[in-house]
């Protein structure tokens, strides 16, 4: 990344701040040095700001010279960032700089996670702050820590330290569409303890690998059935379970519970005279799986490599997790009746790391319904209860219900329809925005969410539209100067 490569890039202090947040790493609950950065920042200008007891960093911005009567507007989006990198790439997410190029319009980082969700809308926010030619009444940007791994930030507000009454949320990714509600969850997390066998004797390891899966977002992308590389992975273990006496050493896969799993391995045990028949069998295996997931993750391959294993899992815990997790359910469960094709509930396999001394797994379930969310958690913990095993549901959050009656949707539609020239549309997301959270500590405020165009948010290759920045800020700014 460089300077020159942002140098041409409008509106350009919304890119010089995303240059800011590229060039430091702020992983979920490792936000602190980007967040101090900011604050020492926000001082230095001569901005009220304070970091609260839960990390999220708030800044006041009075209102512009005759402003003062308007309406607060709280301006709100997340300071951490998904990390996810692909199997071939060294790059280290606590110390390296993200490093996006220039394609066709598109800032993209090749072998990782971007950062734009949610980096763009906090650059955004942070020009606002620093423009002093803008009209606007009272500003608190709120940014918070720890969204993509539990919101916890969102959680740990309080109460009553938010003045303004209306917030625009800056963490959705189709430009030219206005969200009005969000998806509610919770997690199941899964564990087990057991205790190591010896490896059979005349046995060679193998290291089974599934990869090239094109990943996604676990909320965003669910619909589109990509393939989840662990269910696919337990599935190839299962049926060759069926053809050769293979014991189980490990299996991992998943790195985040919010984004679709592209890559899974499991190291299994097999006798020595088997390892042509073995290959074959993966080989035959791995032309089917191409075959089911033509058109959405062709790119799905399965290789295997001789490896070194010092212990297996127990033939009763390979069964146990095997069949468990071949048994759980992945995807959407249900489409939504109120709004036509949007995802009501749906559930990600995101993470398992299984050993020969235990293993757990994690499970994030979604729904507009809070019913909905707590019925498929609850049937995905019986599951696993049946085996006797130690399941925790946590870190409920409640969905953000749609208020088709908002002012600030109409004043924003407006200003869309007059500046752009054409008809906004208005969404419901099947993905977990801080939105409801916020909305639960602040009933009575107007929440309106929007942003740039984002594709392939928490997988490698993540990019951002150049120019739907632009006219994000174009729209921002309007509409606060709009505001009376």
């Amino acid at each position: 990344m460089t300077d020159a490569m942002f140098s041409g890039l409008q509106p350009a202090t919304v890119w010089a701040h995303f240059s800011h947040l590229c060039a430091i790493p702020r992983a979920s609950k490792q936000e602190a040095v980007l967040r101090d950065s900011l604050l020492q920042r926000a001082v230095s200008r001569g901005l009220d700001a304070t970091v609260d007891a839960a990390g999220n960093l708030i800044i006041r911005k009075p209102a512009s010279a005759g402003r003062e009567h308007c309406p607060g507007v709280v301006l709100q989006a997340h300071l951490d960032m998904v990390c996810q990198k692909n199997a071939d790439s060294n790059h280290d997410f606590a110390h390296d700089s993200i490093v996006p190029v220039l394609r066709d319009g598109w800032l993209v980082a090749e072998k990782t996670t971007l950062g734009a969700d949610n980096g763009i809308g906090v650059a955004l926010i942070l020009a606002v702050l620093e423009d002093e030619s803008l009209q606007h009444g009272p500003i608190e940007a709120l940014l918070t820590v720890d969204e993509e791994a539990g919101m916890g930030g969102a959680r740990g507000l309080e109460p009553g330290v938010l003045q303004g009454q209306l917030m625009l949320n800056l963490d959705t990714e189709d430009w030219g569409e206005f969200y009005l509600g969000c998806a509610g969850g919770l997690d199941v997390n899964v564990e087990r303890s057991a205790i190591a066998e010896q490896i059979p004797a005349g046995c060679q390891a193998w290291r089974l690998e599934v990869a090239g899966l094109r990943g996604g977002h676990s909320g965003v992308d669910i619909h589109e059935e990509r393939g989840n590389a662990i269910k696919l992975l337990v599935r190839v273990l299962r049926e060759l379970e069926v053809l050769f006496p293979l014991r189980l050493a490990e299996l991992s896969g998943g790195t985040a519970r919010n984004a679709l799993p592209r890559e899974a391995a499991a190291v299994i045990l097999l006798p020595v005279e088997m390892a042509d028949r073995f290959a074959a069998a993966v080989l035959e295996s791995q032309r089917c799986l191409q075959g089911e997931l033509r058109g959405v993750d062709e790119g799905v391959a399965l290789s295997i490599s001789a490896c070194d294993a010092t212990a297996v899992i127990s033939s009763n815990e390979q069964q146990i997790w095997l069949a468990s997790l071949h048994a759980a359910p992945h995807g959407v469960r249900r489409m939504s009746r109120q709004v036509p094709g949007v995802v009501e509930t749906s559930n990600n396999l995101g993470i398992v790391e299984l050993h020969p001394n235990g293993g757990s797994c994690n499970f994030m379930v979604r729904s507009l319904i809070g019913s909905g969310s707590m019925a498929l958690a609850d049937e995905i913990a019986s599951l696993w209860k049946l085996s006797n095993s130690k399941v925790e549901m946590e870190g409920y959050y409640p969905g953000w219900a749609p208020n088709p009656d908002s002012a600030l949707l109409k004043l924003c539609q407006s200003v869309y329809r007059r500046d752009f020239g054409a008809d906004s549309k208005v969404q419901v997301v099947h993905a977990g925005l801080e939105c409801g959270i916020i909305g639960d500590k602040y009933p009575e405020m107007d929440i309106v969410s929007f942003g740039p165009t984002i594709r392939g948010a928490h997988a490698p290759g993540e990019r951002v539209e150049v120019a739907s920045v632009e006219k994000c800020w174009n729209l921002l700014t309007a509409i606060l100067a709009e505001l009376h």
